[in-house]
């Protein structure tokens, strides 16, 4: 008799417990013990550990993006104010002379 093989059936983790794995990385367990005590390989720890650092860094980047964004708005309504006034103050000069 001939035995088939069923493929394997690759599981799906949530992005919860995926940050769960990465918090305790960063609490000081290693790569190692939470790969045996989870039963996940230790390339798969390794990938969410380096796509979690990639999201960290890409928030950190749209933060200061928008930052700089609201300052330079802050700076055009200021420069926009100044030129009205400027405007009304030539207005009122040329209308003397």
């Amino acid at each position: 008799m001939q035995q088939t093989r069923k493929p394997k059936t690759r599981c799906k983790y949530d992005a919860d417990f995926k940050s769960e794995v990465v918090k305790m990385l960063v609490s000081g367990q290693t790569v190692a013990y939470i790969s045996k005590a989870l039963g996940i390989s230790e390339n798969l720890i390794y990938r969410w550990k380096n796509q979690n650092q990639g999201v960290k860094k890409a928030t950190c980047e749209q933060n200061e993006l928008a930052l700089e964004n609201q300052q330079l708005k802050d700076r055009v309504r200021q420069l926009e104010t100044e030129r009205e006034i400027l405007k009304k103050a030539l207005s009122i000069f040329s209308r003397q002379t």
